[in-house]
């Protein structure tokens, strides 16, 4: 027993999240009642946060392999081959209960924590994406919480010399509670320079990287897989600060001693901070990892062993050194002016040694804290089937082009320009396509070759049928990827959801994996890294399931194809089978005062094949056949060609809708696999046999033209006065004035 460490009770371990079985399995399995220390290793190791463990069975039947793929989930992040030498790395990570608690640095040390993840393994970043997800905004907290993770994200990623090119936001009351916060990073690596986590080698040092150590951010994973209650502004001092500029010099550090030959192994120190990123390269190496605390660089005195080990201070990495290299990689890093000091050693023993101050202050079983934590099959139920709404028994309570108006107006379907212009998008040089189309397009170094970056998922579906909204989620990612002309390659996600204690929101995470398993397998776009975020509830109220996507395809920049209308009497044609699906659509919540039925279903057979002919139109750089490209998704139709005339200016005449389809369901129904394109009058004849042949579903729509959007049978709607409407709630909003 260390003399100066709190005694170790049962009901001290339930303060740490450890259930009582969990406390038991500890003393059984070291064979004594835990130090302090040891402790709160077992809790930051053992929480859901780090250890997946309501997860992890499930997230095994997630397809991983293609011949592109080189590193799955299991690392920092994915690595996917990209051709000429070069790999593309990337991960989408949560940091949802520390934006809630404290927006700036909460969003700002999330934008910090994945782009490490993405250096950690040799990369350059070169973008970064963000889902937010907030509250009614008519909840005296949303505003403030919108301006303070917006704050900092721009603040952090913007220092930090990365752009931030896309994502989503939005808006419902399940939220009020616990805002989602989810940020991807990508980053570019020569394909055979790849860095890993696990260490290599008995008697290799390790060494310790980056900024010192603080108190700041202790207890942040065990904060991050609890729900939320009363007590939500008393956790403040468990949100971790950033500081982006010391972040750029760690990154150029660390790429400069990866380019020496420095590193056996390297480790970025997220969750649970010294103590994960430690346990995490002995056990993936079946090694045993020795830490002297006393040499780890401090920048408040009087630290114990417990805060230094659970310290979640940012801009820190592990390294297992190349012994002959010590004197070289010290160098470069008092270069850069970042700490460095060797801390540890590599052990042959498969033990989890630390001392501090003479003492052994934890001596533990490293397998059974890393690899071997435990794994729970908890039960779940089905989500029962919700009946299939009627069309024709919604009745509309107002005109088409008066719900239009409203719907483009509405905090979800309103333009998100506010955001993103307080994100620099455009630093590096290389974006091509910037927020506000179907996906962004970064070039890669002077071209021609592309990435197209997305992020999507549409929760209201989620809840309907987790299996459904599952598929949804990767089906309009790899839509929004084939409409800028990228060939989708592979996705990561960020599974957000409630307590997975509960059944019903266990069911919910095993029918939005199952869905997401299928899809990813049917579109050939494997999963390669992710996120787990539970327990996302207050006072047992569960955020909507929120399962978000976020997808990687390659094109050619020369060719990106965007979603404005480019010139007047251009023909405009849909792709896809319509219905007129009005459950849990847009309309029917925003026009009708309604959340109810099942959403539309997915027919992966038919995206893929949809998916394919939208690239082959779009075709090459020499000669494409459209002019213009928009998925159909949120809001139906009407919303995408609005979209469409707002982002170009120019107007359209658009034509009856479907006879046995209602007009308010053919306009505002959110059927899936759905493309809207625009195609010059001489190649119009040419497309349609192209597309007639494909068998996929044709629909002419109209003209472009003029400077109104006119709907047969509906007041003319000018542009501008959509515009008006479109770019005005988010602003207005935030300025208070709504």
């Amino acid at each position: 027993m260390i003399s100066n460490e709190p005694v170790v009770t049962p009901e001290l371990a339930a303060e740490h999240g450890l259930k009582p079985d969990e406390y038991e399995r500890i003393v059984k399995l070291i064979g004594r009642v835990p130090t302090f220390t040891e402790l709160g290793i077992f809790s930051a190791m053992w929480n859901e946060h780090c250890s997946y463990k309501s997860s992890r069975i499930h997230l095994r039947t997630l397809p991983f392999k293609t011949p592109l793929v080189i590193q799955g989930p299991g690392e920092n992040a994915g690595v996917v081959d990209i051709g000429d030498g070069l790999a593309v790395v990337f991960k989408m990570e949560s940091h949802n209960h520390p934006s809630f608690i404290e927006p700036y640095q909460g969003a700002a040390t999330g934008v910090g924590g994945i782009l490490r993840d993405v250096f950690t393994m040799g990369a350059r970043p070169i973008a970064c994406l963000n889902a937010l997800s907030f509250g009614d905004p008519k909840n005296p907290r949303t505003r403030a919480l919108v301006a303070g993770v917006v704050a900092g994200i721009g603040g952090y990623g913007n220092s930090f010399g990365v752009p931030t090119v896309g994502g989503e936001v939005r808006f419902h009351r399940r939220y009020d509670g616990n805002i989602l916060v989810n940020a991807m990073a990508v980053g570019l690596a020569e394909k055979d320079q790849i860095f890993y986590s696990a260490a290599s080698g008995v008697g290799m040092p390790i060494v310790y990287l980056g900024s010192k150590t603080g108190r700041d951010g202790i207890h942040g994973a065990t904060m991050a897989s609890a729900e939320f209650g009363a007590d939500a502004e008393e956790k403040r001092p468990t949100v971790q600060v950033g500081d982006p500029f010391s972040e750029k010099l760690l990154l150029e550090a660390c790429l400069e001693i990866m380019a020496k030959g420095c590193v056996i192994a390297i480790q970025d120190m997220g969750a649970a901070g010294l103590t994960c990123s430690a346990v995490e390269m002995g056990a993936k190496g079946d090694l045993g990892v020795t830490l002297d605390l006393d040499k780890v660089p401090c920048r408040e005195s009087g630290m114990s062993a417990y805060e230094m080990m659970l310290s979640e201070s940012q801009e820190r990495m592990l390294m297992v050194l190349k012994p002959e290299k010590e004197q070289e990689a010290e160098e470069i890093f008092r270069k850069w002016g970042l700490d460095f000091a060797i801390v540890g050693e590599t052990t042959p023993t498969k033990r989890f040694l630390v001392r501090h101050g003479g003492a052994v202050m934890a001596d533990l079983p490293i397998k059974e804290l890393g690899d071997q934590a435990p794994l729970y099959e908890r039960p779940y139920v089905e989500h029962a089937k919700l009946p299939i709404i009627d069309a024709v028994s919604i009745k509309p309570p107002m005109r088409i082009a008066d719900a239009l108006e409203k719907l483009i107006g509405s905090p979800d379907l309103c333009s998100k320009r506010w955001v993103w212009e307080q994100y620099d998008h455009v630093i590096l040089g290389n974006t091509v396509q910037r927020p506000g189309g179907d996906a962004a397009v970064v070039r890669i170094n002077e071209g021609p070759k592309a990435l197209a970056l997305t992020s999507d998922v549409t929760p209201r579906y989620c809840e309907a049928d987790p299996y459904e909204g599952g598929k949804q989620a990767v089906a309009e990612a790899c839509r929004n990827l084939s409409a800028v002309g990228a060939t989708p390659i592979a996705c990561t996600d960020n599974l957000n959801f409630g307590n997975p204690e509960r059944p019903e929101i266990m069911g919910q995470l095993v029918g939005c994996i199952r869905g997401i398993a299928e899809a990813t397998r049917a579109l050939g776009c494997p999963v390669v890294s992710g996120n787990v975020s539970l327990y996302n509830e207050t006072n047992g109220r569960a955020i909507p399931p929120t399962p978000t996507i976020g997808a990687v395809g390659v094109t050619d920049f020369r060719n990106t194809m965007t979603l404005a209308f480019k010139a007047e009497g251009e023909a405009i044609l849909l792709l896809g089978k319509t219905r007129g699906w009005l459950g849990q659509s847009l309309y029917l919540r925003e026009i009708c005062g309604r959340e109810e039925g099942a959403p539309p279903p997915v027919d992966l057979r038919a995206e893929e094949n949809l998916g394919a002919l939208v690239r082959y139109l779009i075709g090459s750089v020499d000669r494409s056949y459209v002019t213009a490209v928009h998925d159909v998704s949120d809001g139906g139709l009407l919303v995408a060609l609005a979209e469409m005339a707002m982002a170009s200016d120019i107007g359209a005449v658009l034509v009856e809708p479907q006879p046995e389809i209602p007009a308010h369901a053919f306009w505002f129904g959110e059927d899936q696999g759905r493309y809207v394109i625009t195609v010059r009058p001489s190649l119009v004849d040419e497309v349609v046999r192209v597309i007639e042949n494909a068998h996929v579903g044709l629909h002419r729509l109209g003209t472009t033209g003029g400077r109104v959007l006119a709907v047969a049978g509906e007041r003319p709607l000018p542009v501008h006065e959509l515009k008006r409407r479109f770019e005005g709630w988010l602003p207005a909003y935030m300025a208070g004035h709504e």
